[in-house]
């Protein structure tokens, strides 16, 4: 599903449920409204925003992921729902019981897929996408040799220049690709809830205090389509997180993407996606439905539209 990706951005905002809306407030003047079943996850970075409980309890039986940010769009907490699926006990049964070979596969494929999704990017902007091809072909099971580190020394180089270095806690292109990284993780987050899995239970990131180690090892494949973005707006002089810019950014969810099934929005990818994914863990046999690689020449078009 893709839904509206509303952020509350300015302090002392007050949120609450009004005949199917979102309302959002200051005081007791009435700021605006969003109808419910239209909004794909809430963002909330500004402080002292206050909600309902009502609210909350609403978005998460519809779930849509709330996202609480930190310093520099640093996303620090999800409120998901309890029951996100009917059958979620027992596929997130066979996914905490889903033996370390199966995980090594299912992890593979993604980095595989995430390199391929880089090449296509660096051939967009003119460098060697063959490189990566050859890549993501080497990639073993579980990835021993981290030939996603090796892709990475390669890629923001050609991405974003020479002298780049990718810092979560700096501004500029950094600061911007930390928002549309949190944006991604939210749709991603709302696609691994729907399909009964724990965001907990990853299958590489593994981070004692991180709770959503599995949306960050989802997420991983659709990455470049936001590193892209962010280098279009930089190369047009575009470094602020103004309005133009986070729409830009938001817009990564709606990118059409080939599949096997045809065209179809990043956020219907995500959802085909952690769907193969919980199949995955009850069949105990990796087949992920990942979207096609789109070549170097749809990604030209889509980052001269930016």
């Amino acid at each position: 599903m893709v839904g509206r990706i509303v952020e509350i951005a300015e302090d002392g905002r007050h949120l609450s449920l009004r005949r199917g809306f979102l309302v959002v407030g200051t005081g007791h003047e009435e700021i605006g409204r969003v109808a419910l079943d239209s909004i794909g996850a809430v963002i909330v970075n500004a402080h002292g925003t206050t909600w309902s409980n009502a609210l909350m309890i609403a978005l998460t039986r519809r779930g849509v992921p709330v996202v609480l940010c930190g310093p520099q769009h640093r996303p620090e907490a999800v409120l998901w729902p309890v029951d996100g699926h009917h059958v979620q006990a027992h596929r997130m049964r066979c996914q905490a019981e889903a033996r370390l070979p199966l995980r090594k596969r299912l992890w593979q494929q993604l980095v595989q897929a995430k390199i391929r999704m880089q090449g296509s990017v660096v051939g967009a902007l003119g460098g060697p996408e063959a490189a990566f091809a050859r890549l993501a072909r080497t990639v073993r099971s579980g990835d021993p040799d981290n030939v996603e580190a090796q892709a990475a020394r390669r890629y923001w180089p050609l991405v974003m220049g020479p002298d780049f270095r990718r810092d979560p806690e700096a501004p500029g292109a950094n600061a911007l690709l930390n928002y549309g990284y949190t944006v991604l993780r939210a749709a991603t987050a709302r696609s691994v809830m729907g399909a009964g899995l724990h965001p907990t239970l990853g299958l590489h990131h593994h981070n004692r205090g991180n709770p959503m180690c599995l949306v960050d090892d989802v997420m991983e494949p659709f990455r470049p389509f936001v590193d892209l973005t962010v280098r279009t707006l930089v190369r047009d002089g575009l470094e602020d997180l103004t309005p133009p810019v986070k729409q830009a950014l938001v817009a990564v969810t709606t990118l059409d993407l080939p599949g096997p099934k045809g065209t179809s929005p990043l956020a219907t990818a995500l959802d085909a996606l952690t769907h193969s994914l919980a199949t995955s863990f009850e069949a105990g046999s990796a087949a992920l439905d990942l979207p096609t690689t789109p070549t170097a020449l749809d990604l030209v078009g889509c980052e001269r539209a930016q």
